[in-house]
Parts: structure tokens; C-alpha cells; sequence
């Protein structure tokens, strides 16, 4: 059984260790930030001691029936899956939180071994965790990425499909995707195409070329 000062010296360690990252979290600006994470970290060690000590506290005979300690933890991780999903918003053709929703499933874990006597393993954890989280955010602004935009273009039965993906590649565009759409009753043809760049080229040039299109009736892009 854990004795009372263990008790409280893991839930001292989960509070820490879920505060820092919750404290990164927060400096950014996310909605799950540092009272969060730490409630999450707290929780889950909570959770396992009250898991532990029911099995050590457990007098039944193991020819009758077994327990086992990890079924709580296994409860809390699913717990926590929900708890993630509710920082996941998605707005237009963009997710945010995706990071935020596996930083609260990593802290989960961090508090999970620390509720179990896992030092060593939390703390590196919360250690990996707050360096990917703060400084690996630097290396990742400098690493090169495509940028994609999706663009519909109407035009009427007169639009020319080589003069429209010509009109992007030269820009420095890749089209990956291309699908139409023709009503022929208003003989109008609708481009719906998915355009990436590495360099992530301004697109107030492009737009400009592509009003002046005579046969261009309407451009959205989104992205």
C-alpha cells in the first residue's frame, strides 16, 4: 500500500510537471492552458493511486477472481480522448487544437506514470514534451512546407481550361487536383481546382490576371 507522504509527493510531481506544460500552452494562447493540463495531470495520478492502492487493499482470493490495476488508467485515457476531441475546432477547411488535444493525452500519460512511481519515465516525458512544444515550434516556422489553396472558378461556355491551368503553373502553382462542373441550361463551366506552393507565392498577382479573363464570371479561394 503507498503510504500518505508518497501519496501526496506523486500528486505534488503530477502538479508540477502538468503546470509546466500546461504554462506553455497557455503562453500560446490555447484554450486548453495551464489550470487544464494540470487538473488533467492531477487527475490521472490521482486515478492511479486510488488504482493501486484498491489492489493492494484487495483480500479476495485470486482463485475467485482477479483484479486489475490498470483498468482505471485505461478509463481515464478514454476519458481524456474526449476531453481532447473538445479542443479540436475546425473552421473553414483549416483544424486547430490537433496539438492541444495531443498535448492533454500526453500530460494524461505523464500524470498516469507519476501516479504509478514512474518518475523517471514521467519527468522525461514532461521534458520531451515541453521541449517539442516550445522549442521545436522554432524549427518548424523555418521548415519549408506547401501551402494549398483551393480555388473555384466560374466561367461562362467559353472558358478554356488550358488558359486557366497554364495561368496558375506560370505563377509557380502545382495543381494537384483538378474536377469541373458544366450546367448547360446557363452554359457555365465551374473549375474546382487544388493548387500548392513551397514558396508561398502572394496570391493578389494571380487574381488580378485571372479577372482579367474575359470569360472569368466569379473566383473564390479558400486556404
Amino acid at each position: 500500500m503507498i503510504g500518505t507522504y508518497e501519496i501526496l509527493f506523486r500528486l505534488l510531481v503530477g502538479t508540477l510537471l502538468g503546470g509546466i506544460i500546461g504554462f506553455e500552452r497557455q503562453t500560446h494562447g490555447r484554450p486548453a492552458g495551464f489550470r487544464t493540463q494540470l487538473l488533467v495531470c492531477v487527475a490521472c495520478v490521482l486515478l492511479m493511486i486510488i488504482s493501486e492502492n484498491y489492489f493492494a487493499l484487495s483480500t479476495m482470493n485470486a482463485s475467485y477472481a482477479r483484479f486489475d490495476p490498470t483498468r482505471i488508467a485505461a478509463g481515464a485515457m478514454t476519458g481524456v480522448g474526449f476531453l481532447g476531441a473538445g479542443v479540436i475546432l475546425k473552421t473553414g477547411l483549416s483544424v486547430q487544437g490537433l496539438t492541444t488535444a495531443a498535448c492533454i493525452w500526453i500530460v494524461a500519460a505523464i500524470g498516469l506514470a507519476i501516479g504509478a512511481g514512474q518518475y523517471f519515465a514521467g519527468i522525461s516525458a514532461s521534458v520531451i514534451t515541453f521541449f517539442t512544444l516550445w522549442f521545436l515550434r522554432l524549427v518548424e516556422g523555418k521548415m519549408p512546407r506547401q501551402t494549398y489553396k483551393y480555388v473555384t472558378l466560374v466561367t461562362d461556355e467559353s472558358g478554356d481550361e488550358k488558359v486557366v491551368t497554364s495561368l496558375f503553373e506560370t505563377k509557380g502553382f502545382e495543381i494537384i487536383r483538378m474536377e469541373y462542373e458544366i450546367e448547360f441550361d446557363g452554359k457555365e463551366k465551374t473549375y474546382l481546382l487544388t493548387i500548392a506552393s513551397k514558396q508561398g507565392i502572394p496570391m493578389k498577382g494571380i487574381i488580378g490576371e485571372v479577372s482579367a479573363l474575359g470569360f472569368v464570371k466569379k473566383l473564390k479561394i479558400k486556404g
